[in-house]
């Protein structure tokens, strides 16, 4: 399991998740969702500078966590 202070679930948008990142002492967050429940995909991020996630940036991610499940399914349904 993955400590909170690294991994956890955006409340606003469900099944999507926040990564954090430490590199030099700035700190990035990183937006992803899991995908059958093994594969964690990685979408956008961004450095964070407050505890406020700026909301474009969680419009964003969960446009793209959409995009990816539709294109997913599309796929699926050609095969």
């Amino acid at each position: 399991m993955v400590p909170a202070k690294f991994l956890k679930p955006i409340t606003s948008v469900k099944d999507l998740y926040e990564i954090r990142v430490e590199e030099g002492g700035n700190i990035f967050w990183v937006f992803c969702c899991f995908d059958e429940g093994k594969l964690i995909i990685l979408f956008n991020g961004i450095q964070k500078k407050s505890q406020k996630t700026p909301k474009e940036a969680l419009d964003k991610a969960e446009a793209l966590m959409k995009k990816y499940f539709e294109l997913k399914m599309e796929q699926k349904n050609e095969k």
